[in-house]
């Protein structure tokens, strides 16, 4: 089965670089992608534009929109990313920065990051960043649920608060990411509720493969499974790992335990082609 991680990262973040050295002990570099991508079937991965200052680190309201991929000078050959947006560096120069990257082959979304920045997905600061997602047909990525940072407001990633956005703008498909845990049955209903909007699997665990067996196999991911059943719609969720947040293989039997088997090419190929239609130019 072919496979693609629809969620990964790829950024000099010192809080990332700290995640892999720590808990997740994956080897973050091009080097150490291309190698995890190789034993686990994964054809390609889709990168999450972030980037950091000398600063306070992200979220970093001095980052520059849009934001792209700078763990190293050279992308693998099967990454590609959603350019990032910042709220605080939204003006019309970024936003024609932006449009240009959009014109590019291997930018293939935009992503959003709630929580993080003390915005709402529904912002009016956002909306010339649907109104280019819906010209170049490419979807919007939000973060959402539990933030990697306590400097984070929870308040701005709960999934409620994609509704608004989903209705609003019917023609672009969004996606969220996490599907918006810890608080899974309320995105499942956003997801069963509004035909445009997805949802993806990664970043549920972070830690080695020994933290993703002792997950499953207690009492904390019943409020997933419940979530998952409770919105039955197979063809709108996506896989992704949060890569350097676990390793790559170890999190695809993770997720293949959550998910019925008839749908896992679905979940793990299809609806990714579905979802960000540049993809098919990409893959063989």
């Amino acid at each position: 089965m072919k496979i693609i991680d629809a969620h990964i990262h790829f950024s000099n973040i010192r809080s990332f670089h700290e995640t892999a050295n720590q808990q997740s002990h994956v080897d973050y570099s091009k080097s150490g992608i291309v190698k995890e991508f190789s034993e686990a079937g994964v054809v390609l991965g889709i990168g999450m534009g972030l980037t950091e200052t000398k600063g306070i680190g992200f979220p970093d309201p001095e980052a520059m929109t849009p934001m792209g991929l700078d763990l190293e000078t050279e992308l693998p050959n099967n990454i590609v990313y959603c350019a990032g947006i910042n709220p605080y560096s939204l003006n019309d120069q970024s936003l024609i920065l932006l449009e240009k990257e959009l014109q590019k082959p291997n930018v293939v979304g935009l992503k959003i990051y709630l929580g993080y920045y003390p915005f709402y997905a529904y912002d009016e600061v956002y909306h010339p960043v649907y109104e280019l997602a819906e010209k170049y047909d490419v979807p919007v990525v939000f973060h959402t649920g539990d933030t990697y940072s306590e400097r984070g407001l929870l308040k701005f990633s709960h999934p409620l608060t994609l509704d608004e956005v989903a209705v609003r703008y019917r023609n672009i498909r969004f996606i969220m990411a996490h599907f918006g845990d810890p608080w899974v049955l309320t995105g499942a209903e956003v997801v069963y509720k509004n035909s445009n909007m997805y949802a993806d699997l990664s970043g549920l665990i972070v830690g080695t493969e020994k933290e993703l067996k002792s997950y499953s196999e207690g009492r904390f991911l019943d409020h997933l499974r419940h979530a998952l059943v409770y919105c039955d719609q197979y063809d709108r969720l996506l896989f992704g790992t949060d890569w350097p947040l676990a390793p790559v293989k170890p999190y695809i039997e993770f997720v293949k335990n959550l998910i019925p088997e008839r749908f896992h090419e679905d979940v793990f190929f299809n609806n990714a082609l579905k979802v960000f239609p540049r993809l098919r130019n990409i893959i063989d």
